[in-house]
């Protein structure tokens, strides 16, 4: 405290909210002086009979930065301020839903695992959702066909292996194919949570390696009144238009949440291609929902409808210019080296290719927790239906090649136990159903098959003092079947199509008809010890469970979108695995930071393999589509995360945040031991990564919560030397480094609402580049090229511009 004025007094009145949300019951206090509050519910606060002066205005929140201002108090004048706190976006006090039954404490679970608020996704300019995640999560990472199209990889593993929860309920839209996204609305995330580990505890087969869960927003305020957010959003190297919309409302009992977005993009481009033809896409995302709360619980039931034209990649280009060119006739009339050359006109454009890929996913779901007179009960039923064309004739182009309709009923309901001597005890069980239909399609890479899933687990937490110790057990089973699948050729348009029985003349079998049982147990035990108040050590031990995919399984034939003819096996065993994590967090006043190791063990390991003629070249169609064998192994892989942040004290406005990234995959099978890339390493393992960025958040303007915050970024990608060279399924990657650069404006325009504007330029030095898990990498229909360049590079400089506006 500089100066008091003792002879004149006045109050400060003011509000504190964090991230468009009320701080609530923040403690407020001026520095050096004995005056202190606590904000109300709603943020709102006030001092009074406050001596004239200049103080330092302090206020502490939980999952904030400290905030400290200086103000000057004058007399009989009442100062007003409202203070727009900064999420701490690494604190180990932070609370997590995903992966147990109660709301826990990041520093009490045993897991690895990383919370990713709204403020962090919506400050990523990226693509996609995925990306966004990746962008903050270290040791996830994404298997990409495109800007749009990214799949999660945790700790080298994904597809199957990684479960993608939506409020919840896992989502099931056929997950299986490299081509497949996620199908959400990235514009209305409230926030993610990212495990890196064994989940199959709590959800069964498919968490094998980790889960990615995003969260709906829920209104916060309810106060009657119509709140909401708008986002929009401008990029230059795909020129992508997006603009989401959410509206709630809430009082007293009910809530009512509306969310809608749309997004287009042209081809994406970079300095090697130019622009990369039909990586275009047009989006559509419509949602809602209404809750019910009581003193005992809530209800809430939610629908999300969504809707995506996406272009598909071939890679076809003229052997001379290498311009891309694209397919116009079918079968043996379709010579790749005779394509037409894709004119500017059609690169430069918005709109869609018939040959691309029309994906539709459905969702309703109804969540109840009650509270019982002893423990609470927790339901989840819902249904989705994922329908997904690919278009694969340039001859008749309303023609799908893959039309797939999936049909998910998935269920779960757990029972909290009332706690006793420091123990939670939960048990439960989840699952689903499922049945896919092959429509009118002429490509038929799956058969129509039905699952049953379902499993029973038993839950435990115990706190005591400075120790956490939780775990559980699960038991797991799924059936799969389906008939015979016969297919003919049609007389009328030449193509395949299915035929049933008994009229299955002339026709040949596709699918032999398949019944097979799967089960499993899972395990997890861990235990946190809290060193100190800023020190957390953790430790864990736990058992995964995954059943084959039906692609695994059963493919035999092409995936028009995927460009890749998949052959299955239908004698596969379940995946096990046994996973041990190490972790340390610290979180002091001038530094951050977390360290997680792992080492994971799985049995009957399920992987692609190229097929290879006798000369050891790729075996195709006359398409150039590659041929690829699903196989099985056992497998190990182990690696690090290590994380560190500075953020000192008395430069409270600076911040640096480091993260790196490494893991080692291994094919244990015995002829393999130390092949090296001839079959010892496993395939689409990430390389070491390294990621930094210096941020400096500023208050130009005294007295006021206006804030400016540069920041740059760089992006380190080691070299892949350790691939899968047998058969030719892989080749090494070059290592880069990419930097970025951007600022973001927080501008409070009322005194609870602010505008948020970015502006981020993303691969600052238009550095041409390949990422070792983009399939755009191996699209490449020549040996050489003039060039010397193989493959589709991915995205080169990119400009975005980018508007958060709540109301």
């Amino acid at each position: 405290m500089a100066f008091i004025a003792r002879a004149q007094t006045a109050n400060i009145k003011g509000s504190a909210s964090i991230y468009n949300k009320p701080a609530a019951y923040a403690a407020i206090q001026l520095k050096g002086s004995g005056f202190k509050t606590m904000a109300d519910s709603t943020g709102h606060f006030m001092l009074t009979n406050i001596p004239a002066g200049s103080y330092i205005l302090s206020v502490l929140h939980m999952g904030a930065e400290d905030f400290e201002q200086q103000i000057l108090v004058k007399a009989e004048e009442e100062f007003t301020i409202h203070i727009n706190l900064t999420e701490n976006n690494r604190t180990i006090n932070e609370v997590v839903v995903t992966g147990v039954t109660k709301a826990t404490r990041i520093k009490e679970n045993p897991a690895a695992i990383v919370s990713i608020s709204a403020k962090q996704i919506e400050q990523a300019t990226e693509s996609n959702i995925i990306d966004a995640l990746v962008k903050n999560a270290p040791g996830l990472h994404a298997v990409k066909t495109g800007p749009n199209i990214s799949k999660p990889i945790i700790r080298g593993l994904g597809y199957n292996r990684v479960l993608t929860l939506f409020d919840g309920m896992r989502q099931e839209g056929q997950q299986w194919g490299d081509e497949h996204g996620i199908e959400v609305d990235a514009y209305n995330i409230e926030k993610a949570e990212i495990i890196k580990g064994p989940a199959s505890l709590m959800y069964g087969s498919d968490a094998l390696a980790g889960v990615v869960s995003l969260f709906a927003p829920m209104p916060q305020l309810k106060d009657g009144k119509m709140h909401g957010k708008y986002t929009g959003e401008y990029q230059t190297n795909n020129n992508l238009i997006g603009n989401g919309l959410n509206i709630e409302k809430s009082k007293n009992n009910l809530s009512f949440v509306l969310r809608g977005s749309f997004r287009i993009a042209k081809n994406y481009r970079n300095n090697i291609d130019g622009r990369v033809y039909n990586t275009g896409f047009n989006e559509k995302h419509i949602a809602g929902s209404a809750g019910y709360t009581t003193a005992r619980g809530y209800t809430n039931l939610n629908f999300t409808l969504y809707d995506n034209r996406q272009g598909i990649p071939d890679g076809s280009r003229d052997s001379a210019s290498r311009r891309f060119t694209k397919q116009t006739e079918e079968g043996d009339m379709d010579s790749i080296k005779n394509r037409l050359i894709v004119s500017d006109n059609e690169l430069n454009a918005y709109t869609i290719p018939a040959l691309s890929q029309h994906i539709q996913h459905y969702r309703i779901y109804v969540h109840h927790v009650y509270q019982l007179r002893k423990g609470d009960i927790d339901m989840l039923v819902g249904a989705q239906q994922n329908i997904r064309r690919e278009y694969a004739h340039p001859t008749v182009p309303n023609q799908p090649g893959m039309y797939v309709r999936l049909n998910t009923l998935n269920y779960g309901i757990r029972y909290n136990m009332p706690k006793w001597a420091n123990f939670e005890t939960t048990i439960g069980m989840n699952g689903m159903l499922q049945n896919n239909k092959n429509l009118r399609a002429t490509d038929f890479p799956i058969p129509d098959y039905r699952l049953y899933d379902g499993g029973i687990y038993l839950f435990a937490k115990w706190k005591y003092k400075k120790w956490t110790i939780s775990g559980g057990t699960r038991y797991d089973m799924r059936y799969v079947e389906w008939n015979d699948f016969y297919i003919r050729t049609s007389a009328a348009n030449g193509f395949d199509e299915q035929v049933f029985v008994p009229d299955t003349a002339s026709a040949s079998l596709q699918f032999n008809a398949y019944r097979k049982k799967f089960s499993g147990t899972s395990a997890s035990i861990g235990v946190t010890y809290a060193a100190t108040k800023q020190i957390s050590i953790k430790a864990n031990i736990g058992k995964g469970y995954r059943a084959p995919n039906i692609t695994e399984m059963a493919s035999n034939g092409l995936d028009p979108g995927a460009h890749i003819v998949y052959l299955g096996n239908t004698g596969f065993n379940a995946e096990f695995s046994l996973q041990e994590d190490i972790g340390l967090m610290a979180r002091f006043a001038d530094f951050s930071a977390e360290v997680n190791l792992f080492n994971n063990h799985i049995q009957n390991y399920i992987y692609q393999s190229m097929v290879v003629d006798v000369n050891g070249n790729a075996v195709t169609d006359a398409q150039g589509n590659k041929t690829f064998q699903y196989q099985q192994s056992t497998a190990q892989l182990y690696g690090a995360e290590i994380w560190i942040a500075l953020h000192p004290k008395k430069i409270s406005a600076f911040r640096w945040d480091n993260s790196l990234a490494i893991v080692y995959g291994f094919n244990r099978k015995n002829i393999y031991t130390h092949k090296g890339i001839n079959g010892e390493y496993l395939p689409f393992i990430p390389p070491a990564k390294l990621l930094s960025a210096i941020s400096y958040t500023m208050h130009p303007i005294q007295e006021h919560s206006f804030s400016l915050q540069p920041k740059m970024e760089m992006e380190l990608s080691a070299m892949q030397n350790r691939y899968l060279a047998l058969n030719n399924t892989e080749t090494p990657t070059q290592g880069y480094v990419l930097f970025n650069t951007g600022i973001s404006a927080t501008i409070p325009y009322s005194k609870n609402h602010t505008a948020q504007l970015l502006l981020q330029v993303n691969n600052l030095l238009d550095k041409a580049y390949q990422s070792n898990l983009s399939r755009l990498k191996y699209l490449e229909h020549y040996q050489q090229s003039p060039n010397g360049h193989y493959g589709i590079y991915n995205m080169g400089r990119n400009i975005c511009v980018k508007c958060v506006l709540s109301f």
